[in-house]
């Protein structure tokens, strides 16, 4: 016989008499078989969706380079499109968050992998830099903005009480993975068939995760008749929140009122800057400039990856035990280190120094979300996917303008050194307003009851 635990939601198997038993005394009878939560399974879905959408997030670097020499576009004409793309990725955020509340998350997850195909797909016939505007920029922006992380913030919130920190670096994680398996190939491809086969490679990644998330995932633990990963007690699935344009603009409007709000997306803007749009839009061609081949920088790019999952899962960790205040102060710290020593070591080969930085910079890479989205659940509650959402706006918006600035800096001095310096500042920056952020009083919070 099947039982679900009323105060866990454990899914618990208690096997009744065995016909065999045979005046045993019940023998067996007793005992309980527990299976691992559903909240697992769907953390296990969402991974593998961020993983196979961290596609599209890989193809922008490789790009600036094959456009230029075939359209003779400049860096800065296209880092507008990536631009408009990193801006809408962070500005779709808070409502896609509002609008899971209404339309439920499989709905939007997938209505935003598609989105994302058609911009991918449409990219392979374009002939004007407007062209690519729109379909990377717009479309493949709003796609990817509508499954930003958001998604891994309402399913971290949804699912799980216990164990949050640590499920949210693990789900963030899945784009850093998702990267260390399509940067190499994407880079190998455009290298010998040309960035086309590269971006038909994105789209079909894309469409490849619908099947999972339309079938597998599930909005709410109450749709599966369970509570959420170490709750106390059941918890019903809440209506349809209507308005889901108002409620993401209402959440703005309170968030914007407290400082904590504009200390987070200061040092988030910071984060995207000195990330998204600064190493992940122009390390390949700056490698490539020292006369680095692009298979080469890409693939530095995927190591990257490699330790990022490493550094979220335990930043994860570290969230769950230690301050997210102090924890993001060492963050942004490192970083700016380490970026300030990044223009000594590029060169036209890969070198133990440049692999020490690969190394200690991915550790770094998005370690900073979970402690923000932990302070964010902190200070604004049941609001606290959607805030985050509007902090993550600040984070593309920050990387939005190094994308292009980058871009604009590379033509006009001929190098990149000048961003590297300014975004180790940045970071230094953010260290110190992380620690600026005040603690919300504590409260007294329920019992968990922390099971499997």
């Amino acid at each position: 016989m099947t039982q679900t635990s009323p105060s866990t939601g454990q899914v618990q198997d208690t096997p009744g008499p065995h016909p065999g038993a045979r005046g045993r005394g019940g023998g067996r009878s007793g005992r309980m078989r527990v299976r691992p939560h559903r909240a697992w399974a769907v953390a296990v879905v969402t991974f593998v969706t961020l993983v196979g959408a961290a596609a599209f997030a890989s193809l922008p670097g490789l790009l600036i380079d094959p456009l230029h020499t075939e359209f003779g576009w400049s860096r800065g004409m296209i880092g507008v499109a990536v631009s408009v793309n990193l801006a809408l990725y962070g500005l779709t955020a808070p409502f896609a968050a509002a609008l899971m509340d209404r339309f439920g998350i499989r709905r939007v997850v997938a209505c935003a992998l598609v989105t994302i195909a058609l911009g991918a797909g449409l990219t392979v016939s374009m002939t004007q830099v407007w062209q690519l505007i729109l379909c990377w920029g717009v479309l493949v922006g709003l796609g990817s903005g509508s499954m930003a992380l958001a998604f891994a913030a309402t399913v971290s919130n949804r699912w799980f009480v216990a164990r949050r920190g640590l499920v949210t670096g693990i789900l963030t994680a899945g784009g850093a993975a998702g990267q260390l398996v399509f940067l190499p190939l994407l880079s190998w491809i455009t290298e010998h068939h040309g960035w086309r086969p590269a971006a038909v490679v994105v789209a079909c990644a894309a469409l490849a995760v619908v099947p999972f998330v339309w079938f597998l995932l599930r909005d709410h633990p109450a749709d599966v008749g369970l509570a959420p990963y170490g709750a106390a007690e059941f918890v019903p699935k809440p209506a349809p929140a209507t308005g889901s344009a108002g409620r993401a603009l209402r959440a703005l409007r309170d968030a914007a009122r407290t400082g904590p709000f504009w200390l987070l997306a200061g040092t988030f803007a910071i984060c995207g800057a000195s990330t998204n749009g600064l190493v992940k839009t122009h390390f390949v061609p700056a490698a490539h400039d020292h006369g680095m081949p692009v298979t080469a920088a890409a693939s530095l790019l995927a190591v990257i990856g490699v330790f990022d999952i490493v550094g979220t899962v335990a930043s994860g960790w570290f969230t769950d035990r230690l301050s997210p205040r102090r924890l993001l102060a060492i963050y942004y710290g490192l970083r700016g280190l380490s970026l300030m020593f990044l223009p000594i070591l590029l060169a036209d080969s890969v070198r133990p120094p440049m692999v020490l930085f690969i190394v200690f910079y991915g550790l770094d890479w998005v370690a900073t979300v979970p402690p923000t989205i932990a302070l964010c659940r902190e200070h604004y509650g049941e609001d606290s996917a959607i805030v985050f959402g509007w902090v993550l706006a600040s984070h593309q918006v920050g990387a939005a303008l190094v994308a292009f600035l980058g871009g604009v800096a590379r033509d006009t001095f001929g190098s990149y050194d000048v961003v590297w310096y300014s975004s180790g500042a940045l970071c230094a920056v953010a260290a110190l307003m992380s620690l600026v952020i005040r603690r919300r009083p504590a409260v007294a919070v329920p019992a968990l009851a922390v099971t499997g």
